[in-house]
């Protein structure tokens, strides 16, 4: 029996990288030479250049070299943390002791500290070259892998120019490129061509071999600047398995990709001979979590995917979402709100309405709980941006509730943005009398559907980013993470409410998350508007909420709707709502809706007799399925009675009608107003999901 230790698959991995691994032999030579010497001539070695020049690769080879020379080597991979300090500190932990204060040391050989997807770490950049770095041993040596050059700060500093060194990686020349495709195996006919189309450039080259090994055609022109979106769906036409197709694309659908997210998603009991092939494709990374596709890859692979086969996008868009959703239970903390994460992700590039997402900030920073030394920062930070007022009720706030607030922390662990998520139930009536906005939220529950005993109603408050307040930032990006979190952990939760400053154009995005708003719940506090949205948890439970989130995404882009057997219109939710205003106001009048945009739809083709076009009494009697659905809860009746005395039984004037009923005007007009919101989120389900209702209809 063999006494040679059990090789791993990392050490395969590593061992055909080895094999594949050619040039930049300039920076191996700098790398090695400063290693071996008793006192390195730099301290930081700074290298850059484009996605898809090599720069992982070529940090996977230092690393090897570094750990041939005993060297403690740390490798951080900045796509998979925060940025800021205590999370760059913590990730370097699982190497390296790493005390609170003073050196950083290793009792095992020079410490090498290698840190990929540097340009993420840009907002500490000065905290790393100020406080990090020096803090290592003296013979330390640190590799930073961007796609920037080094910010000024490394060249201003005198002391700096002198430990620093920086590389601009450019793409491999002629000989380097022959010698990789020749360990690569491809026939030496081909490399004078895949070197000219390529211009060397490492991942360009790698994806021509792949192709070419896999027989498929490379073409005879030159290719195009953006080599990789030219190669991509080349390389996919030449994937003779489904099941491999499946896989890459539910790569580059998810932020990362895992032999259980494959499992799920291609529904077999065993993915580890895909997951390996992953990992070996040229354009694809390991990381801690799992594989990630090149982000050039990753883009350029969605796209064509959506483009070739919508339905087949579509459908494996659901199945990598259902995988995150089914795992978010059984997680809990920073592993949770990083799966929250990547449930938001999926939505990047699908068409939305005005979505307040900072996509290239996101994942960067997560919320996390705030500690009672926030208080002090905190507070100001409110009161810049919302004035003394404001500060003054989140300082009674916090007071009572201070396990209601979590910060986003950035530049050196300074605080970025604030969120309070307050729980209205165990908040005392003086409190809640205190707030308006609170006053508000919790005079809305009451009055739409009142809790039940036991029952929590919770208010998102104080949504402050620093530099952006409440326009797309970090912030705002940790506010729908923060909330899944809490909702998933409020198992009696009735309503979530969210309070935001000038609230009208979110209107359509929030609506579109079935967070829809209410207008009669404005509020002013001190001479500033705040609009609040709201969701009923009774109505939609919060799996049935991440589904619907799901199919109205999908639904915005019409190439990724389900396939009909017909042709029909598709109406934005917009116009879908204002045909359904027009066609309630026209149902006494059946030459106008026989032109309504609604006979067009899905909706009304799903209703029609097969074999038919639908007509006027098609759509007023869809109008009165949906009218009927107020009459399902007796909390509704107020609302059914507004929209039956302004459309089915209508008197001559609003005013006439509030009359009648015994109302106020502005009642009334509230109570229309819901009803109209209540019947339009009914039939857009309908339009959505098909003939049955979806999970937003009457429960």
């Amino acid at each position: 029996m063999s006494t040679e230790p059990t090789r791993t698959l990392g050490d395969v991995l590593m061992s055909h990288r080895q094999r594949r691994f050619v040039g930049r032999a300039g920076e191996v030579e700098l790398f090695r030479s400063a290693l071996i010497a008793d006192e390195p001539p730099f301290a930081v070695l700074h290298l850059y250049g484009p996605g898809g020049i090599g720069k992982t690769t070529l940090l996977e080879v230092l690393a090897e070299l570094a750990a041939e020379e005993s060297a403690t080597v740390v490798r951080l991979d900045a796509r998979e943390l925060v940025a800021s300090p205590s999370a760059v500190l913590t990730a370097m932990s699982a190497t390296v002791p790493v005390p609170d204060e003073g050196p950083i040391v290793s009792t095992r050989g020079r410490v090498v500290l290698l840190i990929d997807a540097y340009e993420r770490l840009v907002p500490v950049d000065d905290w790393v070259r100020g406080q990090l770095v020096p803090r290592l041993p003296a013979t330390a040596l640190t590799v930073l892998a961007s796609r920037v050059p080094p910010a000024p700060g490394w060249r201003s500093d005198p002391a700096w120019r002198d430990l620093h060194r920086v590389v601009s990686l450019r793409n491999l020349d002629p000989e380097d490129a022959y010698r990789y495709l020749d360990a690569s195996g491809v026939p030496a006919g081909l490399h004078e061509k895949l070197v000219t189309l390529s211009h060397g450039h490492p991942l360009g080259l790698s994806l021509l071999a792949d192709v070419a090994l896999r027989g498929g055609e490379v073409g005879e022109e030159r290719l195009s600047p953006d080599l990789v979106g030219d190669l991509l769906p080349t390389f996919v036409d030449v994937i003779p398995d489904q099941e491999q197709r499946t896989a890459l694309a539910a790569c580059a659908i998810s932020r990362v990709t895992t032999e259980a997210l494959l499992r799920d998603v291609l529904e077999v009991a065993d993915a580890h001979t895909l997951f390996r092939w992953l990992q070996e494709l040229s354009f694809v990374e390991t990381g801690p979590d799992g594989v990630l596709a090149h982000d050039l890859a990753r883009d350029t692979l969605d796209a064509d995917l959506r483009w070739r086969d919508p339905q087949e996008y579509a459908r494996i868009f659901r199945r990598v979402a259902d995988h995150i959703h089914g795992r978010l239970r059984d997680l809990d903390g920073r592993t949770q709100l990083r799966a929250i994460s990547d449930l938001k992700y999926l939505f990047r590039n699908l068409p939305s309405v005005l979505a307040p997402v900072d996509w290239d900030a996101w994942g960067q920073h997560h919320p996390e709980p705030a500690m009672p030394a926030d208080r002090d920062a905190a507070l100001p930070l409110i009161a810049a941006a919302e004035g003394d007022e404001q500060a003054a009720i989140a300082a009674r706030w916090w007071d009572r509730q201070p396990d209601a607030f979590s910060v986003v922390r950035g530049d050196d662990d300074s605080l970025r943005g604030v969120i309070a998520i307050i729980d209205l139930t165990a908040a005392a009536a003086e409190d809640v009398d205190a707030d308006p906005v609170a006053r508000s939220a919790w005079d809305h529950a009451h009055t739409q559907a009142p809790p039940r005993p036991g029952e929590v109603v919770t208010l998102a408050r104080f949504v402050v980013d620093r530099d952006a307040y409440q326009d797309p930032s970090p912030t705002l990006n940790a506010l729908p993470v923060l909330t899944l979190q809490r909702q998933l952990a409020t198992p009696t939760l009735a309503w979530d409410c969210l309070a935001l400053h000038e609230p009208d154009h979110l209107d359509a995005f929030f609506a579109l998350a079935d967070l829809h708003r209410a207008p009669q719940a404005d509020v002013e506090v001190a001479g500033r508007r705040y609009g609040l949205f709201v969701h009923d948890f009774r109505r939609v439970p919060i799996d049935d909420l991440v589904h619907l989130w799901v199919e109205r995404a999908l639904a915005q882009d019409p190439a990724l709707r389900p396939a009909r057997t017909t042709t029909v219109d598709v109406l934005s939710q917009a116009e879908f709502t204002e045909a359904v205003r027009h066609g309630l106001r026209d149902l006494h009048r059946a030459d106008v809706l026989a032109r309504n945009p609604l006979l067009h739809t899905r909706l009304l083709h799903d209703q029609a007799t097969p074999g038919e076009e639908p007509d006027a009494v098609t759509l007023a009697a869809l109008l009165h399925a949906a009218v009927d659905t107020l009459r399902v809860h007796p909390r509704d009746d107020k609302l059914l009675r507004a929209v039956e005395r302004t459309y089915l039984d209508p008197a001559p004037t609003q005013e006439a009608a509030a009359a009648r009923l015994g109302l106020p005007f502005s009642t009334y007009r509230r109570h229309l107003t819901q009803g109209v919101e209540r019947i339009v989120a009914w039939l857009w389900d309908r339009e959505v999901y098909g003939a049955a209702p979806g999970p937003s209809g009457p429960q």
